[in-house]
């Protein structure tokens, strides 16, 4: 009896059940993982290649051909080291090598106590001057007013001739007096602009717009125009370079100075930059010869200046015969040598479309200094790749940069 009242006290529990959305989030986020590994080993994107590019010149058959081949330097047709009018110790330096300045820019200063004091000098004497002009200026009207009096005086009989004398004596002696503090005024004047020029040329400006490429003095050491200090005195602040005047001086030997014209054009060729044609043309030729080397001195002026053109750089150059022409057929497109490769006797450029690379085959007709002639395969404004990087395939995505 007791037994089956103890078993109606039970409670009956239904068996637990899972819970049926646990089991979906643990499946979603394995799948997620899943789906992270496989895109990072097998579709994650390689990262495109950079290579460099050229764009292919139509030439015409009225192209004009080499008559003379030389080699130069690019320099600077306006250049200076900038220094001081006087000898003195730097205080500041205001450039760096590289910098661009403007004309009238500030680039150094150098001590001015001494000259300050020679202009405050000067300045107390011109004071000193203006105010003995004015105290002779009212002594000299107090002697015209005597004068006057004395004469009116005289002409009454109530004054001596010998009055009237001493009166007209001292009237124009400080006249005299006036005159020479006058001029005392004006030297002291001058005076006061000599130093006040010293004290301006403590500052160094730049004489013309252009870019810093050396600097030659420290705060702290002494510069003058000429060098009597020996090895401890520096001759100038820095050296500035108007890169808007850069052109090519090329010494041509002179039995081939007959084939070189002013005006004539010129193909260029930086030893930095031997894929890289560049416009020119003769700007004058220099009217004496060189008896020792015998050459012509020859300036060639660029049609259009680059940042990449630096002065002193080495230059080769090919001085063009508008007369002459292309023979007839090789007319085409020129490309840099680098840019075209050979395999199994066949010659190909890699071109740049949309962003990836295509193999293409040319035809070629010969080399121009460092191009080469392409009679077919491509068209002028195509891209062309060089110095393809080994390994490249056709289709693959590139990053394209200006050769």
């Amino acid at each position: 009896m007791t037994m089956s009242k103890l078993d109606q006290l039970k409670i009956e529990r239904e068996p637990e059940v899972e819970s049926q959305p646990k089991r979906w989030w643990w499946l979603l986020i394995i799948a997620v993982v899943f789906a992270a590994v496989a895109y990072w080993f097998f579709l994650k994107p390689e990262a495109a290649p950079e290579v460099r590019t050229a764009v292919a010149r139509e030439i015409s058959s009225q192209t004009a051909s080499t008559v003379l081949n030389a080699s130069g330097y690019v320099t600077a047709r306006r250049q200076a080291t900038v220094s001081s009018k006087f000898t003195g110790k730097v205080v500041e330096v205001l450039i760096e090598e590289g910098m661009e300045v403007e004309k009238d820019q500030v680039l150094a200063r150098l001590d001015d106590s001494n000259v300050a004091t020679s202009y405050a000098l000067a300045e107390a004497q011109l004071r000193s001057a203006e105010t003995s002009l004015k105290e002779t200026q009212a002594l000299l009207n107090e002697a015209r007013a005597i004068f006057k009096r004395t004469r009116n005086l005289l002409d009454r009989g109530l004054s001596s001739q010998a009055e009237m004398d001493r009166a007209r004596a001292g009237s124009e002696s400080l006249a005299a007096q006036l005159e020479r503090k006058q001029a005392d005024v004006r030297v002291a004047e001058k005076q006061l602009d000599v130093y006040r020029q010293q004290l301006d040329d403590t500052v160094i400006r730049a004489p013309f717009d252009g870019v810093v490429v050396a600097k030659n003095a420290q705060p702290g050491e002494m510069i003058s125009p000429i060098s009597a200090g020996g090895g401890f005195t520096r001759t100038g602040i820095g050296t500035i370079v108007d890169m808007s005047s850069l052109e090519i001086e090329i010494d041509v030997n002179e039995a081939y100075i007959n084939r070189v014209n002013p005006g004539q054009e010129i193909v260029a060729t930086l030893d930095a930059y031997p894929d890289w044609s560049i416009p020119c043309h003769v700007i004058a030729i220099i009217p004496t010869a060189d008896r020792q080397r015998a050459t012509v001195e020859v300036r060639v002026g660029f049609d259009e200046l680059d940042s990449r053109i630096l002065p002193d750089m080495g230059v080769k150059v090919a001085f063009q015969d508008t007369g002459a022409v292309v023979p007839s057929g090789r007319a085409g497109v020129v490309v840099p040598q680098s840019a075209v490769t050979e395999s199994g006797g066949k010659q190909y450029v890699w071109l740049v479309v949309n962003d990836r690379v295509e193999r293409r085959a040319i035809a070629t007709a010969g080399e121009r200094g460092q191009e080469i002639l392409v009679t077919s395969g491509i068209a002028s404004g195509d891209k062309v790749v060089i110095s393809a990087p080994p390994g490249l395939e056709e289709g693959e995505r590139v990053k394209e940069t200006n050769g």
